[in-house]
């Protein structure tokens, strides 16, 4: 203890025992740095940012495919025309490839390709901007229209005098093709509809002078005409398949119709793809370092849920089997003003309306849909599936999926899709039993050690998918999902 006087008043410093030299204080109890030396740290696996929820793979009822192909077998459907056509473009200037003209119903088949070269030349390009009426009803059919770039909206008018939108049609679309089939004898008509762009559009435009004057000078062009105007029409149901007669309603002893189930002759098979990678692992850390968790085993399994996150990816895009590519083209819709709306999920609902069981969507486009459902005062609701919460529209869930793309344009897809081989819907395809599997069609092969004692296995996994009838999928295209006032 020191008393010092500082102006004339004492003051008493006691000096602490915890103090050390230069007034540091000294330790009295063991640190925890140095406590870890005898401590057993409890420790995490690896952890993995890229795993994911992979919904798809959870909900597609995985059927067997041995041989390692499936083919799916259908009833005998006519073509009937709804391709889409292909456009190149040099900066502004926008052409349609000639040999894409062929997608159009009375087209289908014809082959001379200078005629169709010629064609293509007599097209001319017009630019709208959003509200501008492209034909309005009533005025007389004389032009055939491509739709290049932009979204168009058909209008007719509804059973009480208002206007009511007939259908959306976007890039590749086409109307008015019935020009080419209607001659002096048998005019084209009037337009039933009146067609507006929704946005800004770059159209090709095929008048009816500009035509005659090429079907004038090829004759295998006016022959391949002729033609498809006297074709009768075949016999099919709405959903374009060979019509089974039946006869029904009917009394006393008339006769029946004979009938028979016709068949596709080349019916689509789908071979199993695969995805692999070599997993090496040093045989001293395999050895040596397996405490307290097996070095092996984190470092497959690791592997193994990259694999089944690529294998996701090939689902939804690759270009053979992947269900953004193999959707048909009469089950793909566009939106009515750009943003998911709840009427554009309505649509897509119509369009899978036999028992729908998912939809499948971006993430950032669920929160999209979740913006315009708030801007109307609406709650879409959530739904209990596999044990998470998880949104729903009209009782069908909303799964995320982050393999379906966002384009430069801030735009995705939403899936629709029935799923099960007794549903006739989209199934995906594996093979189990295959040699050294680990998981359910996917193998871990031991591939020896190299001279370094790299210890080598060989990672394969075996999958597709099939879409067993078209109206088990369906897609909403162009969901913009970064709109400035959405």
């Amino acid at each position: 203890m020191n008393n010092d006087v500082i102006g004339g008043v004492l003051v008493t410093v006691t000096e602490s025992a915890e103090s050390g030299v230069d007034g540091e204080r000294s330790q009295l109890s063991l640190g925890t740095a140095a406590a870890r030396n005898l401590a057993t740290t409890t420790k995490s696996v690896p952890q993995m940012q890229e795993i994911t929820s992979r919904w798809l793979l959870r909900i597609l009822p995985w059927v067997q495919a041995s041989g390692g192909s499936y083919r799916v077998n259908r009833r005998l459907s006519y073509a009937i025309g709804d391709g889409r056509v292909t456009f190149v473009s040099a900066g502004t200037d926008v052409r349609v490839i000639p040999g894409e003209l062929c997608e159009l119903p009375a087209l289908r088949g014809f082959d001379d390709a200078d005629a169709l070269d010629a064609l293509a030349d007599r097209f001319v390009q017009e630019e709208f901007e959003p509200g501008d009426v492209i034909v309005t009803a009533d005025q007389p059919a004389d032009r055939l229209f491509l739709v290049a770039h932009g979204k168009v909206t058909k209008l007719g008018a509804g059973p009480y005098g208002d206007e009511t939108v007939l259908g959306t049609l976007a890039d590749g679309d086409y109307f008015g093709d019935h020009m080419l089939t209607a001659g002096a004898e048998t005019p084209a008509g009037t337009w039933p509809y009146t067609v507006r762009a929704a946005t800004r559009c770059t159209v090709l435009v095929l008048r009816r002078a500009s035509f005659d004057e090429l079907n004038g000078r090829s004759e295998t062009l006016l022959a391949h005409l002729r033609l498809a105007a006297g074709r009768p029409a075949r016999s099919q149901n709405p959903s374009g398949e060979a019509a089974i007669d039946v006869a029904s309603g009917h009394d006393g002893e008339p006769d029946l119709p004979g009938t028979f189930v016709d068949y596709e002759t080349a019916p689509r098979e789908y071979e199993l793809s695969v995805a692999q990678t070599v997993l090496r692992v040093h045989s001293r850390v395999a050895d040596l370092y397996n405490q307290p968790m097996n070095q092996t085993e984190q470092q497959l399994r690791l592997t193994i849920e990259a694999l089944r996150e690529r294998q996701e990816h090939e689902l939804v895009n690759n270009r053979g089997f992947g269900l953004l590519h193999n959707a048909a083209l009469s089950q793909r819709i566009h939106t009515r003003t750009g943003p998911p709306t709840p009427d554009d999920l309505d649509d897509l609902i119509a369009m899978v309306w036999k028992e729908p069981h998912y939809f499948l969507a971006h993430p950032r486009a669920i929160s999209a849909f979740g913006r315009e459902c708030n801007r109307r005062g609406l709650y879409p609701g959530g739904t209990d599936f596999h044990g998470h919460r998880v949104p729903s529209w009209r009782g069908i869930p909303i799964l995320p999926c982050n393999k379906i793309p966002v384009t430069t344009h801030r735009t995705s897809s939403f899936l629709l899709m029935r799923t099960g081989e007794q549903n006739q819907g989209v199934i995906g395809l594996h093979q189990t039993g295959i040699p050294d599997e680990y998981q359910p069609s996917l193998s871990v092969r031991f591939m020896g050690a190299d001279h370094k004692a790299i210890v080598s296995y060989l990672v394969s996994a075996y999958y597709s998918a099939a879409v067993l009838v078209p109206d088990a999928l369906g897609i909403l295209e162009n969901v913009e999902i970064g709109r400035a006032d959405g």
